[in-house]
């Protein structure tokens, strides 16, 4: 046991709360960015083409970040439980918050999304009942296994749970594993080769077999690419040797993923085309962008973590807040960018000011949203928080007229 592993780490928290907000302005740009498909479009995309190279800035490694903190969070909290308590305590805060989600938040996408198709009749309610039923005949070209029910951007939450579950199974093995002489023996590099070397052969042979389809059951290369991000944050979280390095080398970890991002760019408009017209021929030309790609993603994930672990790892007036309200605003984010874009549509505002005013409203809904979901013991345990702390029960009860 490392002790590294019983201290509180703000850092993680910082970055949990970075990395999600980073889905708000991430999934705002989908409704801009141009030849993106997304729920709903923006008229004005084709005055966004350069959104593209901004978005790919963190779309490779945005939510592997997240696997690996959750990972890292995890590793942190699993010496104060039994296994049973951790399985328990996962499947109440992620499982539940799912399934509200599903059967209540994110309806308004689908909606939106097929009025916006003219797919459907403007009414919410009567969709909605139709929505819930796995059996209705509405849309059943969009049908999955069932009906309309979809997860849309909480499909992270069933992974997690999948991966929890997994890892938590494996526990006591990966806990003896973490704290072995052997592998604290180890030098980081051959970790850090190990673990890019899995991702190509991912990359390589899964990726274009298996489109990302966030269905959980048939989405082999993001499993491939998830699960060992997420065991990796677990062990580097039982490591804390490998934490310490990844701090002291977080420059470097910076400066080859900009690189990395620079050559993708490049490559994007065109500037190795010749490399790039001998992609599906040559092997070896495939591997070379294989290893540039796994190289630069596994280089922003490390980067992060050390940039937060030097300069986050201290407690914050607003982190206490935003910890505790992330998985709300989590849930709540796309669901108001999509209701907030298709309301705005007929105004025909001009896109900049469109935009400020969708993100007004998102930060705004999310906000309250959560001051609500806190104040009420129901949403509370829908929404995965814990029971509503003391201090705030007793701010919430009448108070005694005054003398």
């Amino acid at each position: 046991m490392t002790q590294i592993t019983n201290s509180r780490r703000y850092d993680v928290d910082w970055l949990r709360t970075l990395a999600f907000g980073i889905l708000i302005f991430y999934h705002l740009g989908m409704y801009y960015v141009y030849d993106w498909g997304w729920h709903i479009k923006s008229e004005h995309q084709a005055q966004f083409v350069w959104l593209q190279d901004l978005m790919i800035l963190t779309g490779p490694w945005r939510m592997s970040l997240l696997f690996f903190i959750s990972g890292i969070a995890l590793a942190l909290v699993a010496d104060k439980y039994s296994q049973g308590s951790l399985v328990r305590l996962r499947s109440v805060r992620l499982f539940i918050p799912l399934l509200f989600g599903m059967f209540v938040i994110v309806a308004p996408q689908t909606y939106f999304e097929a009025l916006d198709q003219k797919l459907i009749q403007p009414g919410y309610w009567a969709f909605w009942v139709d929505y819930i039923n796995p059996w209705t005949s509405l849309l059943v070209e969009h049908h999955s296994i069932i009906g309309l029910l979809t997860w849309n951007h909480l499909w992270f939450l069933p992974y997690l749970w999948l991966y929890s579950l997994l890892v938590i199974g494996f526990m006591p093995w990966l806990n003896r594993l973490g704290a072995s002489n052997w592998l604290s023996s180890v030098k980081g590099r051959w970790v850090l080769l190990t673990v890019i070397s899995v991702q190509i052969c991912a990359w390589y042979f899964l990726k274009k077999a298996f489109p990302s389809t966030h269905d959980l059951v048939q989405d082999w290369y993001n499993h491939a690419k998830y699960l060992p991000v997420f065991i990796g944050g677990y062990l580097l979280a039982r490591q804390g040797k490998w934490w310490q390095q990844v701090i002291a080398w977080r420059h470097v970890f910076l400066a080859v993923a900009v690189l990395g991002y620079i050559f993708l760019i490049l490559d994007k408009h065109g500037a190795f085309a010749s490399l790039a017209a001998q992609f599906d021929t040559d092997i070896a030309i495939k591997l070379f962008y294989g290893v540039i790609s796994s190289t630069g993603y596994w280089a922003w994930i490390l980067a992060c973590v050390g940039l937060a672990g030097h300069y986050l790892n201290r407690p914050s007036k607003l982190l206490s807040y935003t910890d505790k309200a992330i998985l709300p605003w989590y849930m709540l984010h796309q669901t108001l960018i999509i209701v907030a874009a298709a309301n705005l549509k007929a105004l025909q505002l001009s896109p900049g000011f469109e935009a400020l005013v969708i993100l007004l409203l998102t930060v705004v809904g999310c906000y309250l949203g959560y001051e609500i979901i806190r104040r009420v013991p129901l949403l509370r345990w829908l929404c995965g928080l814990k029971s509503q702390p003391a201090q705030i029960k007793t701010a919430l009860a009448p108070q005694a007229p005054m003398a």
